[in-house]
């Protein structure tokens, strides 16, 4: 096998979900969030780790992931955070998902697929807050339940809600947000709705706004121990550890002299005599190529830089201060070895974007290599 793997502890998964839920609110239950491939972890691989602990909830952004998870035997609740396409109700229904609906063209092939099942199904009304993606606009809900009257196959069994900007200091517009579903869930209560779950908190909303905690939190990207990027800097973050480390380990090692070109387009030239070290990993297995010349990895220990540009399948690092380095040295892009650390925000920060997106865009042909003891 390729010496480049990423490895996934599900102890520091169940850990981080444990310690999540011991912060929510009494009697809130906790839903994992585990849409695009658990954020890149493996997702049938965490739905089993976390079900053995009794996860409440697993939540998914399309029905192809909630069917993955049944397939794989996961029977606890499903949710599938971004509804469902056209055609796929009974898809849905016959995996015993349960969906958002935002829309009356959905609600209406779901009773009309309920109906021809001869069962009432459940789904939870998503009402858009602030977000301004998917959801009802509480200005409009109103109108908008009256119109689900009409369906008497399906039932409003939950109402939901997705923060903005739960993770910022001041909090002014997640407070504004918690006080529109507020509104919402009174008007649907007007109305003769009885919704049992009511949910609201995301990973940041969860951590710093208890008031949102209702009766069910969504806990997505600290799940996988992703904090810096994802919470407001007070209170203070949890006790969470990283999920996912990345690792490879050096297959060439050749020593250049000073003024010596590296790598596509030559964009990295030595300014000394230089030991350079090749690793197979590139940015086809998501490792970035805004790391070119801006990159960090750890070998034996020590931070070496990312020299010349990322390619797709192999990377250049400057090992000239690390004499020690050998061919087969393991070489850690996101973890821990020795005294060095290089987190998924650490890589996220140098170019510009969000941990999430690192850990999304570790590629499949990267093996992931589970462990729990």
């Amino acid at each position: 096998m390729r010496p480049t793997w990423a490895a996934i502890s599900l102890e520091a998964l169940k850990e981080n979900y444990s310690e999540i839920k011991r912060n929510l609110t009494a009697g809130t239950q906790l839903m994992a969030v585990i849409k695009a491939n658990a954020y890149g972890h493996g997702a049938v691989e965490c739905a089993r780790a976390l079900e053995t602990i009794g996860a409440d909830w697993f939540g998914v952004a399309l029905i192809e992931e909630g069917i993955e998870l049944r397939k794989a035997g996961i029977s606890k609740p499903v949710f599938c955070l971004g509804g469902f396409w056209q055609g796929q109700a009974a898809t849905a229904v016959e995996s015993g998902l349960t969906p958002a609906l935002f829309r009356i063209d959905s609600a209406q092939e779901l009773n009309t697929i309920a109906g021809e099942a001869g069962r009432t199904l459940d789904y939870h009304l998503k009402v858009d807050t602030g977000m301004g993606r998917l959801g009802v606009p509480v200005s409009e809900l109103r109108e908008f339940a009256r119109r689900l009257q009409e369906f008497k196959n399906i039932r409003l069994d939950g109402v939901l809600t997705h923060f903005a900007d739960a993770d910022s200091d001041g909090g002014n517009y997640t407070a504004r947000q918690v006080s529109d579903f507020e509104v919402a869930l009174r008007i649907l209560n007007d109305l003769g709705y009885s919704p049992y779950w009511k949910h609201a908190a995301n990973s940041a909303g969860i951590h710093a706004h208890s008031d949102s905690h209702f009766n069910l939190a969504r806990a997505g990207a600290t799940l996988y121990g992703l904090t810096r990027d994802v919470l407001a800097r007070r209170p203070d973050p949890f006790a969470l550890s990283p999920v996912m480390s990345l690792h490879s380990k050096i297959i060439m090692l050749k020593s250049v002299p000073d003024g010596t070109p590296l790598g596509y387009g030559r964009s990295f030239i030595t300014k000394r005599a230089s030991r350079i070290a090749t690793i197979p990993i590139g940015y086809a297995d998501g490792l970035r190529r805004g790391l070119s010349n801006n990159g960090q990895v750890i070998v034996c220990g020590r931070i070496a830089e990312i020299v010349g540009r990322v390619s797709m399948d192999l990377t250049i690092v400057d090992v000239t201060d690390i004499p020690q380095a050998e061919i087969g040295s393991e070489v850690v892009l996101i973890g821990t070895q020795g005294s060095s650390r290089i987190m998924a925000e650490d890589m996220a920060e140098r170019i510009g974007t969000i941990s999430y997106e690192i850990v999304t865009g570790i590629g499949s042909r990267v093996p992931r290599i589970y462990s729990s003891p």
